[in-house]
């Protein structure tokens, strides 16, 4: 047998030894799935580049399409307080009854700098799975969904005077707030 064969049978047969280990360990139910559980630090650095690396080699194909109407960005306030202030708060909301038992926590948008419109787009459109982020765009059109990163770059200087002029729709339109941006499915 020549050396490149016996490295390529050691190098095979460790791969298999470590799909056997990781099936058993996986079989095993050892690792704790539940949100009131942190990950590991390992797990959560494998998450979370796996996450980073996901969405950046989506969204290079995105055009960005920023709404600076204020009627859009209020349209965008609605959907927001409807949708995404539970989760992500708001000017002025600093808690929520389900936001402490999410993990990860979700971002605080009201305090965050949205740098990039293509990833919060893409995030808002598909949603992350196993984080309790929801693919709004099942819901949203693609222009509901700009209104809403139009809106959420605006948020981290805006009062909360302002959020509650902005999204006082949401609250006059409760149960029909989807309603005027949903696809036809």
């Amino acid at each position: 047998m020549n050396g490149k064969l016996k490295i390529g049978l050691v190098i095979a047969g460790m791969l298999a030894l470590g799909a056997i280990g990781a099936g058993l360990f996986i079989e095993s139910g050892y690792y704790n799935i539940g949100a009131d559980d942190h990950h590991t630090k390992i797990v959560l650095a494998i998450i979370e580049q796996l996450r980073e690396r996901s969405i950046g080699a989506r969204i290079s194909t995105i055009d960005l399409r920023y709404a600076e109407d204020p009627v859009r960005v209020a349209a965008g306030a609605e959907h927001y307080a409807a949708l995404c202030a539970g989760c992500h708060l708001a000017p002025g909301v600093t808690k929520s009854d389900i936001r402490p038992g999410l993990y990860p926590h979700p971002p605080n948008l009201a305090q965050e700098d949205l740098r990039d419109g293509r990833r919060a787009f893409w995030i808002i459109k598909h949603g992350i799975k196993m984080s309790a982020m929801p693919a709004w765009g099942k819901t949203l059109d693609d222009a509901a969904i700009w209104d809403v990163v139009s809106f959420v770059r605006k948020m981290p200087v805006m009062t909360p005077e302002t959020y509650q002029q902005l999204s006082q729709g949401h609250q006059e339109r409760k149960p029909n707030i989807l309603a005027s941006h949903c696809q036809d499915r």
